[in-house]
């Protein structure tokens, strides 16, 4: 395969480079455990964690590794459930003795694997977790974002939406669990700041099978708007039963990025018309970087990648070049090349302010049209990003 231009020029420029000190020295495998979920609701979402993680491997070993030393990737599967998520870990920091852990989707999985890294003085970052407190109040000195947050996401979104509809009232459906609740939390406040009243929120189990319970009130709320950050399956479940029950006229549904991505977006169908969504990604984004990204996600997964498979790659790009970095495997060196790195990604650069944790990237707005997403807005980076909340390191 074909690899990148930024991957073949990293390439040249470390093989140049002598790196020596700590697990560097060793000739095994540099093993990265993987904890996402690869079964039930959120099972599209992980397909597209493995299909990135596994291509930016590839690249990467068939580029000489990192420092020298190929990439093996350890998955286990998290089922969306933190308590086991942390058993998952647990099995890979002790027992697969893995140098380095990503992969969680399920933010209080996130959240949890955090803690367990502390630990285990290892570390670890998201493929893709939205919840704010991940890198705000609960953040952790062994964890890193690579992803947008959900105020990122919130602050784009509700910028068109004010120019869109000034002024419309906004309903909230979210998942009932640290992601939900902190997804429809930031885009409100966004959201209010910009005029939109709010009508109502509620928050469903994760993997419902039954909305219509919630359409009465939504109903009687008669919003212009409605804001959901249910994900996977659960998104095809809710946009079909709104679409089955007549409630779409009229409504313009809006979402965190992860709500209707490529890998639910044919299941749900014309539901789908409309949606919205602030993102850290889109296929669309029109540059070589991410056209070659593309392409080669294509050829090797026969489908696009959206978000989680984009960031995934990235975040495999801004391991290897801590580690070479640092030139050493080691928790303490790591983190500290980690801390204020840039590196290249298929969005263009992305740096992860030191203070926090969190990655600062271009964010963009993306609407579905004819069953494809188009970008109909963009915001800076320097914008998108709120003020580093991070208290604890």
């Amino acid at each position: 395969m074909k690899t990148t231009g930024y991957l073949a020029a990293a390439a040249g420029l470390f093989a140049a480079t002598a790196l020596t000190g700590g697990a560097l020295a060793q000739n095994g495998p540099i093993k990265i455990g993987v904890v996402t979920p690869l079964s039930g609701t959120y099972t599209p979402i992980g397909q597209q964690v493995r299909w990135g993680l596994e291509l930016a491997a590839k690249e990467i070993n068939a580029a000489g590794g990192i420092a020298g030393r190929q990439v093996s990737l350890v998955f286990e599967d998290e089922e969306a459930n933190p308590a086991v998520a942390v058993q998952k870990a647990e099995k890979l920091f002790q027992v697969e003795k893995v140098d380095f852990l990503t992969g969680t989707v399920n933010s209080g999985s996130t959240l949890a694997v955090a803690q367990l890294a502390e630990r285990n003085a290892k570390l670890a970052a998201t493929t893709v977790s939205f919840a704010d407190s991940i890198t705000t109040d609960k953040c952790s000195p062994n964890m890193f974002r690579v992803n947008a947050r959900a105020e990122q996401q919130s602050v784009a979104l509700a910028a068109w939406l004010a120019k869109e509809k000034p002024k419309a009232k906004v309903y909230y459906l979210g998942p009932d669990y640290e992601m939900g609740r902190s997804t429809v939390a930031a885009f409100k406040s966004s959201a209010e700041k910009s005029g939109a009243p709010t009508g109502g929120e509620v928050f469903a189990p994760l993997d419902s099978k039954d909305y219509t319970q919630y359409f009465g009130q939504i109903r009687a709320s008669r919003p212009q708007v409605l804001y959901t950050s249910v994900a996977g399956n659960d998104t095809v479940r809710l946009l079909t039963q709104l679409q089955d029950f007549g409630l779409l006229t009229n409504l313009q549904v809006v979402g965190a990025s992860g709500t209707v991505t490529s890998q639910n977006i044919g299941a749900i169908g014309q539901a789908a018309e409309g949606f919205a969504t602030g993102v850290g990604y889109s296929p669309q984004i029109d540059t070589p970087e991410n056209k070659a990204f593309v392409a080669a996600f294509r050829a090797a997964n026969k489908a696009d990648p959206d978000l989680y498979g984009a960031d995934s790659y990235g975040l495999l790009f801004a391991y290897k070049a801590a580690v070479e970095k640092a030139g050493s495997t080691e928790t303490d060196k790591v983190r500290e090349a980690l801390r204020g790195l840039s590196w290249q990604t298929p969005q263009g650069t992305k740096t992860i302010r030191a203070g926090d944790h969190q990655a600062m990237q271009p964010m963009y707005v993306v609407r579905v049209a004819k069953g494809k997403f188009d970008i109909i807005d963009k915001v800076d980076a320097d914008k998108a990003i709120g003020p580093d909340a991070c208290s604890r390191f």
